[in-house]
């Protein structure tokens, strides 16, 4: 009875061409990444084959592989008792955790290693301590497989969160009061009831790990763990020919494909809707009881290690450099251009995303599976795959956005338009489509439709995703370097400068700033979707 599975009729009527015309564009327009690493692939002839095919390569797909795996796994057994802690249960301060537990998606994975390896490398502060209390001379190595997995899933493990809170606030919570009024208890009531309906924004957020995970450099390099995109990265520095490199990036294309069939048959065909009328109201939350303290205790402890011991770290750079009488340059213009430009890609990110969305859930058929593969493409590549194929095209055809602001937030569309989609798409499931369907019944047209009744119960996944693409955006880097205008630094860029040059104090204080940039649009969105 209380199955995810409703015997609902798929509406897949004719779409408006308002959906249509914009969704064929979006999709043209992500294409460009590819159609520009098979011209640089194909146009090389065959030797960039025989470099592909080699033991080297295999050993760098299992080992990004497994990173892939372990990372995704950690950041879904994070997640699920986090989102479910600070939407559905009497939490203490639970507008605070909400706040918090995000921040870390806004850390650039290459701070986030130093800080790591400030902290837990050889010769790190946790050694020094264990040194002078207890005589320890040697901790285990951090560097590799445990250090880059580490890495990675205390900065990422938001992007499954905010999807499962936001399906979780769409919920409809006469289920689980039905599902205790026959007796089964809040566990039971979890695992058949509400577990179930969770698995699309569960499957949308390990997508967005997974294919976070491929994409990543920073973390990787310091770390000194090599994958598909560490290999990509140098082949660009170190040959003139980035053919090879083209050639990888064909290859880390076709492991995204694969790791979106995998998704796509765990999200299952299952219909996430009320059938009925059902009611609006909100979940009552759940007493935690003698569960209270251990539940503080588990976000406390996220809270520490993803966010906490960084910006004690942090600080502390921030403090030795003062002490030391080191010079700190005003970012304020940089947190401006870090501000602005990430508003404007969310902006622009969330109103691409609501008709490609509408497209992949109202529809079925082999052109939406191709619409929805062509969407993830562009998150699966590193950043510079990206910047340089949109160069190569604006230098050729549209010269007159070469380095300009609207080519950048474009980047940022291609590269972060996914986080969006899932979030968006999740929420998109939870509603009955015969409510639309009505709709149209009395003369509204589908955009009418989708403008006044659609997106108004989107909200939770339009601030969800909304939130990650602002958050990626503000610590994004290699389109940044390549695609700003001239004399356009963001923080994130600042940080970089001084961290390339070993200047650990001076990229502390825009690290900082990045953060506490970031905290406030967080508290704001807090509180709108709390209203």
């Amino acid at each position: 009875m209380f199955r995810s599975r409703f015997s609902a009729g798929d509406l897949t009527g004719k779409m408006s061409p308002g959906i249509l015309i914009p969704v064929a564009l979006i999709t043209a327009g992500l294409l460009l990444p590819l159609i520009y690493l098979v011209i640089r692939t194909f146009g090389s002839g065959m030797e960039v084959w025989s470099l592909l095919f080699r033991v080297r390569t295999l050993r760098i797909f299992v080992r990004s592989l497994l990173l892939i795996i372990g990372v995704t796994g950690t950041c879904i057994f994070i997640s699920l008792p986090l989102a479910w802690l600070i939407t559905r249960t009497d939490l203490p301060l639970r507008r605070f955790w909400s706040v918090v537990l995000s921040l870390p998606l806004v850390m650039p994975s290459y701070v986030a290693g130093f800080v790591i390896l400030a902290a837990l490398g050889p010769k790190g502060m946790l050694q020094k301590l264990l040194e002078t209390l207890f005589g320890v001379t040697r901790i285990p190595e951090i560097y590799g497989y445990p250090g880059a997995l580490l890495t990675i899933a205390l900065i990422s493990y938001p992007l499954v969160m905010l999807n499962i809170r936001a399906s979780l606030r769409g919920l409809d919570p006469k289920l689980e009061e039905a599902s205790r009024s026959l007796g089964s208890s809040s566990w039971r009531t979890y695992l058949r009831v509400i577990l179930p309906q969770l698995r699309p924004s569960i499957a949308s957020g390990a997508l967005l790990v997974a294919l976070y995970t491929l994409s990543d450099f920073g973390a990787v390099s310091l770390l000194r763990y090599e994958t598909f995109t560490w290999a990509i990265y140098l082949q660009y520095q170190t040959s003139m020919d980035r053919s090879v490199a083209a050639g990888l990036s064909l290859v880390l294309i076709f492991v995204a494909l694969c790791i979106l069939q995998i998704e796509a048959r765990t999200r299952g065909k299952a219909k996430y809707y009320r059938r009925g009328p059902g009611t609006g109201q909100m979940a009552v939350p759940l007493e935690l009881g003698g569960w209270k303290w251990p539940s503080l205790f588990f976000c406390a402890f996220i809270v520490i290690f993803s966010l906490a011991i960084p910006m004690s770290v942090l600080t502390y750079w921030v403090v030795l450099g003062v002490a030391r009488g080191e010079p700190f340059l005003l970012v304020l213009k940089p947190t401006l251009n870090s501000l602005v430009v990430s508003g404007l890609s969310a902006i622009t990110v969330i109103i691409f995303s609501l008709p490609v969305a509408f497209f992949i859930v109202r529809t079925k058929g082999k052109l939406t599976d191709f619409v929805e593969r062509t969407v993830y493409i562009g998150y699966a590549l590193p950043g510079i795959v990206v910047a340089l194929a949109l160069v190569f095209f604006t230098a050729r055809y549209l010269p007159f956005f070469y380095q300009s602001i609207v080519l950048l937030v474009f980047a940022y569309v291609v590269l972060f338009l996914p986080q969006a989609l899932g979030a968006v798409r999740s929420s998109l499931l939870q509603i009955n489509p015969h409510i639309e369907e009505a709709a149209r019944s009395m003369g509204r047209n589908p955009l009418g439709v989708m403008s006044s009744i659609t997106v108004p119960l989107l909200f939770p996944g339009i601030i969800a995703g909304a939130s990650m693409v602002f958050f990626t955006t503000m610590k994004e880097l290699p389109a940044a370097m390549v695609l700003s205008p001239v004399g356009f630094k963001t923080l994130a860029t600042s940080i970089w400068s001084a961290t390339s040059e070993a200047f650990f104090a001076r990229a502390a204080v825009p690290a900082l700033i990045l953060i506490a940039a970031s905290t406030i649009p967080l508290a704001l969105f807090t509180l709108r979707e709390k209203g």
